[in-house]
């Protein structure tokens, strides 16, 4: 990023003014966003990670992730978990299951292999070809099944209140597949641009932050190679004000 200095006045010898003007001072870029608006960034796993709340069963929300260019979630380890469960993922009072308990659809499957006494089976990530290693415990089961049905979804239920957030508590389910649920999807972080913009890796944009005339590439999510266009002020005018999201245009607030 880059500050505007006005104009200032130095005595210099001999009593006469000397006239100091500074068009940029450079300084550290920071870029924070990492993923597109409505997406929490984990730095672990360098993901993004959003919640929708449309109620849709499991093979609807595994369209709509994908629509997204990302996945029901599946975890690679506790701390990821941890840090979903921490999460405040704006809900909104419509949802399907009570205020205090949030169930998301999340990308496992439970594959029965005993229907005796109790159902046993074990759960699998439900892509193939996912690094994952992390699987949940035993599920609950809650719901009646047909013969038929051999394999059950993953929800992963977390709770509103903050203290139970805070000390991680949450619950796996087996349920229905066809059930309607609010679901969580998992995708890698990306380039976003300074107008909320996705962009592609390879590509020249714009960054997120408070300086519009910074160009970089688009590698590995991360913004490289960047170059700092340097504005001249606007001429004849004292007093004006830089637009936030357009390089090298200003608004004069002169009279």
């Amino acid at each position: 990023g880059k500050e505007n200095v006005d104009s200032w006045h130095n005595r210099g010898r001999g009593g006469e003014t000397t006239r100091f003007h500074t068009v940029n001072v450079a300084q550290p870029v920071r870029f924070s966003r990492k993923c597109p608006t409505g997406w929490h960034h984990y730095e672990g796993t360098a993901s993004c990670y959003r919640v929708y709340l449309n109620g849709e069963n499991y093979w609807d929300a595994v369209q709509t992730c994908q629509r997204v260019n990302g996945s029901l979630a599946t975890f690679t380890a506790d701390q990821e978990l941890r840090f979903i469960l921490a999460q405040e993922w704006d809900l909104e009072e419509k949802t399907f299951v009570r205020k205090d308990q949030r169930r998301f659809w999340v990308g496992y499957q439970y594959v029965i292999t005993n229907r005796n006494h109790s159902l046993e089976g074990h759960w699998e990530v439900a892509y193939k070809g996912s690094s994952e290693v992390f699987l949940p415990p035993d599920p609950i089961f809650v719901t009646a099944m047909s013969e038929k049905e051999n394999v059950l979804c993953a929800q992963l239920q977390c709770f509103h209140f903050p203290t139970l957030r805070h000390h991680g508590l949450h619950s796996w389910y087996a349920e229905n597949c066809y059930e309607k649920s609010s679901f969580l999807c998992k995708r890698s972080q990306t380039c976003v641009d300074i107008k909320d913009n996705i962009v592609d890796e390879g590509y020249y944009f714009t960054p997120k932050g408070n300086d519009p005339c910074l160009s970089c590439t688009c590698h590995n999510g991360e913004p490289e190679m960047c170059v700092a266009a340097l504005c001249e002020r606007p001429q004849g005018c004292q007093q004006y004000r830089k637009d936030p999201k357009e390089c090298c245009k200003f608004t004069c607030l002169d009279p």
